[in-house]
């Protein structure tokens, strides 16, 4: 299988993954942007993807920046659908109560995993079948 990109700015760095057997592709920032804390941003990547029919695009957070900076993506994870061609861009948030954040061109900002995915038919029922945890929500299984 083949993920297809182009760059969209000459900034526009290509994915990449720092080791073999890696599921994400590190996403870069090709544009600077600054955080102050509590802040959020949208910062393009300059890229542009073609994910495959039956598969979709997950931009997820990197965990270096969560631990040391305190940078989440405010829409984690962020959703691609096969037929989206427009550039990346990730929803970056400084959670950080004090520290002001700096974003600059050729920063790892987020990564890019392919999943597989199931297209069902959307059926409506009068009602749904019965479960051990039925209707239980969140804290119902205990701590």
């Amino acid at each position: 299988m083949s993920l297809l990109f182009t760059r969209l700015s000459p900034e526009a760095l290509a994915p990449t993954r720092a080791y073999d057997g890696d599921a994400g592709f590190d996403l870069y920032a090709a544009e600077a942007a600054t955080l102050e804390p509590g802040e959020r941003a949208s910062v393009g990547t300059g890229i542009a993807v073609a994910i495959p029919e039956g598969q979709a695009g997950l931009v997820l957070p990197r965990s270096g920046l969560a631990a040391r900076h305190g940078i989440a993506l405010v829409n984690a994870p962020g959703l691609i659908d096969s037929g989206y061609r427009g550039e990346l861009r990730v929803l970056l948030l400084n959670t950080d109560r004090r520290e002001r954040f700096e974003v600059a061109p050729g920063d790892r900002i987020a990564q890019l995993v392919l999943v597989r995915h199931e297209a069902p038919v959307l059926v409506e029922v009068d009602a749904l079948d019965g479960t051990v945890r039925g209707a239980a929500g969140f804290g119902s299984s205990g701590r």
